[in-house]
């Protein structure tokens, strides 16, 4: 802190952390740099208020940042020094961007009189990260950090949600800032709303549809909104079906949830929204990944009638022609929907209710598969062994479709997933649910590849306390890329094998409770035994290679790759 206790002066640092303070910010997720030292002087005084979490690296910091703004709907927040501490946080940053996540990074810059020198690790953070986030900015003047910190976290929550990046020069933290600033309001999320008008022409499109589909999404969803909108869905005879990674949007229990547009989603629920009279999109983009390559919702043909409700007025028309486009949030829509009466009779949409949800329930039949360890299994197991509100993580690769195809998520904010397809996020993404939520059970799932690029943050488990169940899926390869190697060029496997540690070992070596499982039978008693664990526990779960996914197998695949090429 500042050294003359009586003045009425602050460095910058000190002033940067009252305005965190003002922000109602209580954690923070960081890997030290001299560049940005007046600020963890600072924190230190403050260490009663906001939490700091010292992470092994940049990328898992950024992550953990990006799991806290999804599970708190307030801004995570992150810092990093400049240069490679930068550079390896970008992948939480494209994360936060593409699930439209609020989060805050701060970091550590050369000394003003050294710029556009390329000083020691010197990079234009502005320029770098303004295609990933929503405002990247270099404050210059220490009076004004509040400002930039107010702006920062009113960007963040915004419309559509996502990240902020804000640059720190040396001398802005270290240098005096007299007189009496303040720090500012604490920023609130800012949304627009439906009309009445508008909220009588979707009442009046559903009552005129036959076949009509609710889709779910986007970055503003908060508690509650689920049960408000799966009410509408219900009274008015709409099922309800997730976009990417939203599964816990609405219970899955609500007989109007018919399932989860994903990376090769159901082929039955694929159907129905190529067969829909009518989309209603609420807070989803219909991104590449939940619309099969905009295969399945074509944005360059007219299709189904079309309502789009989006936070973010630019992202109508972008992409997709919608007949209603409304610019609006989550919170208001939902409230508004629950209101809706229908004027009419739902028995003409009941059956196609009724059918898609039973589609649905008949997807999470666990069919017995000729292997050593059938996934489909282990996750049925665990699904029934924990609690309703456990938070369940994962990361990228094939391993997913698993997790995601037979969990039924009952609430929200059970699921931390990234639409951005980023490997090694499951694993910070659950430290944090423990740290924030540390009386809910946490899972996370991870393959062999994706658990690797982070296993260092089990130390920062393990320092702060954190109780995570790691389920690590090991075959051997990166499933993912191995399927489309199958796929494009069959039987000629490349760059895709792994050599893998001892993960149980390695699993001890930071403290946990750790075994491996090699048959569907043994699962379920390590299951007991890790869940009895008085800290983190991981199972090693060792599977076939020609397991590649939950349809189908390697053999399958090259059958199939010999049979068109004959």
């Amino acid at each position: 802190m500042t050294d003359d206790k009586n003045s009425n002066s602050r460095r910058g640092g000190d002033l940067l952390v009252a305005s965190l303070l003002a922000q109602k910010v209580d954690r923070a997720f960081c890997v030290p740099g001299e560049s940005y030292l007046p600020v963890l002087d600072a924190l230190h005084d403050v260490s009663d208020q906001i939490k700091l979490v010292v992470c092994r690296h940049e990328s898992g910091a950024a992550n953990m940042a990006e799991a806290y703004g999804k599970l708190t709907g307030r801004p995570g927040v992150c810092f990093v020094t400049r240069g490679p501490g930068a550079t390896n946080a970008s992948t939480g940053i494209h994360t936060a961007f593409q699930d439209s996540t609020p989060m805050v990074m701060f970091v550590g810059q050369v000394n003003s009189s050294m710029k556009h020198r390329e000083g020691f690790q010197e990079v234009d953070f502005a320029a770098m990260f303004t295609p990933l986030a929503k405002w990247a900015a270099e404050i210059t003047d220490p009076a004004r950090i509040p400002e930039y910190v107010h702006r920062a976290f009113q960007t963040a929550m915004a419309g559509r949600p996502g990240p902020v990046v804000l640059s720190l020069p040396e001398d802005v933290l270290s240098d005096l800032v007299s007189g009496d600033i303040d720090t500012g309001l604490c920023a609130e999320p800012v949304n627009a709303a439906p009309t009445p008008a508008q909220f009588e022409q979707i009442a009046a499109l559903v009552e005129a549809s036959e076949r009509p589909l609710l889709i779910v999404g986007g970055g503003d969803w908060r508690a509650g909104l689920g049960e408000q909108v799966a009410s509408f869905a219900e009274r008015f005879g709409v099922p309800i079906a997730a976009s990417l990674r939203c599964q816990d949007y609405v219970s899955n229990d609500h007989p109007n949830y018919v399932g989860h547009l994903t990376i090769g989603a159901e082929p039955k629920l694929v159907d129905r929204v190529c067969k829909a009279d009518l989309l209603i999109v609420m807070g989803a983009r219909l991104g590449e990944m939940t619309t099969a390559g905009y295969t399945i919702v074509d944005p360059t043909k007219r299709g189904a009638t079309m309502v789009h409700i989006y936070p973010d007025p630019e992202e109508l028309g972008r992409v997709y022609q919608a007949n209603l486009p409304i610019n609006a949030g989550a919170v208001a829509t939902a409230a508004g929907l629950a209101q809706l009466t229908p004027k009419s009779d739902i028995a003409k949409r009941s059956n196609w209710v009724a059918e898609a949800r039973a589609d649905y329930l008949a997807s999470l039949t666990v069919a017995q598969r000729d292997t050593s360890v059938d996934l489909a299994q282990v996750v049925t197991d665990v699904r029934e062994a924990v609690p309703v509100n456990a938070i369940v993580c994962s990361g990228a690769g094939n391993y997913t479709a698993w997790a995601h195809r037979f969990w039924k998520f009952d609430r929200f904010r059970t699921q931390l997933a990234p639409t951005s397809g980023a490997m090694g996020y499951g694993v910070p993404a659950a430290i944090a649910a423990s740290l924030v939520y540390p009386d809910r059970t946490v899972v996370c799932f991870a393959g062999d590849g994706c658990f690797q690029m982070s296993t260092q943050e089990l130390a920062t488990a393990a320092q702060y306390g954190a109780k995570v169940l790691f389920i690590v899926v090991n075959n051997g390869m990166l499933g993912t890329i191995r399927m489309h190697q199958e796929r494009e060029f069959p039987e000629r496997v490349y760059a895709t094998d792994l050599v893998n540690p001892d993960f149980v070992a390695l699993a001890k070596a930071y403290g946990l409770s750790a075994e491996r499982v090699v048959a569907t039978a043994d699962f379920k008693p390590a299951l007991q035994r890790a869940l009895a664990a008085s800290g983190s526990a991981l199972i090693e779960v060792v599977t076939e290679k020609n397991a590649i996914s939950h349809r189908t197998t390697i053999t399958a695949m090259r059958q199939k790759a010999r049979a068109t090429q004959a």
